[in-house]
């Protein structure tokens, strides 16, 4: 069998002698999203999924192996998404989850984790509108984890996004950044895309008169029935135009770097 950071592709064996080896393990949390036509509905756990991985491949040669890591099994759908974040939970394609649910998924899968023996945790994630949700759902595990005796167990929240510093932004947004909740389906996710999986990406459906009015611009507040007409007609809320392999490999490495440094800052 080959070795793998993934828990689905190990077996139980290795699996539980990792975890007693106090493994940190990455949970990434992602969504069924529609992001336009240029690429797959996938994307938000996909990419989670692969940075996960790359954290956790990263971590261990920072470490010369002292520190292992374990990517669990995704979550693959996310709370609604926002008209203002991912274009609305009304468009085909999208198939959401409701706080409640995500909360409740979020708490049982790390509480599994906890009773396996995981001590170090890390909610990896890749859906704009998760945090809150899976930060409850973390509050409730251990909660949990505590009336049952176990008190020595940390979890560490992020999204992947939030480490790629201003000097990358700058280099790779030369014409101005319009900030991560517009960029739903746009460069970043599009690049780091063409770098994980090319074969999910179709640059030429990137229809001119499908992809206009970008980057979206929304009103400062939320409508409920959602307006569909405040949606751009693509779905997409930035232009991906932009993207490139090569700017999903320095995305990659920026984030990855610097969520392995937060890693080491709580677990080490």
């Amino acid at each position: 069998m080959k070795k793998s950071v993934y828990m689905e592709e190990m077996d139980a064996f290795t699996y539980r002698e990792k975890l007693a080896g106090n493994a940190v393990v990455f949970i990434p949390v992602g969504a069924l999203e529609q992001h336009g036509s240029h690429m797959a509905m996938c994307v938000d756990a996909a990419l989670t999924k692969s940075m996960a991985g790359a954290t956790a491949q990263a971590l261990q040669e920072k470490t010369g192996g002292a520190m292992q890591g374990i990517v669990s099994a995704p979550i693959n759908y996310g709370y609604r998404s926002q008209q203002r974040s991912g274009g609305g939970f009304h468009l085909s394609g999208t198939t959401s989850l409701s706080g409640q649910t995500l909360i409740l998924l979020a708490r049982d899968i790390v509480f599994n984790i906890i009773v396996h023996g995981a001590r170090k945790i890390v909610f990896m994630n890749g859906h704009y509108e998760n945090y809150q949700f899976i930060f409850e759902g973390a509050e409730l595990a251990l909660e949990k984890a505590r009336a049952n005796g176990i008190d020595d167990v940390k979890i560490q929240l992020l999204s992947y996004w939030d480490f790629v510093d201003d000097e990358t932004i700058a280099r790779l947004y030369p014409d101005g950044f319009t900030g991560w909740d517009l960029e739903h389906a746009g460069v970043m996710e599009t690049s780091l895309m063409l770098l994980f999986y090319p074969d999910l990406v179709d640059m030429d459906g990137i229809d001119a008169d499908l992809y206009r009015d970008l980057p979206a611009k929304l009103p400062s507040y939320d409508v409920l029935p959602i307006i569909a007409g405040y949606t751009p007609a693509s779905g997409c809320l930035s232009h991906p135009a932009g993207s490139s392999r090569e700017k999903g490999v320095v995305l990659r490495d920026v984030a990855v770097r610097h969520m392995v440094e937060a890693v080491l800052n709580e677990f080490a």
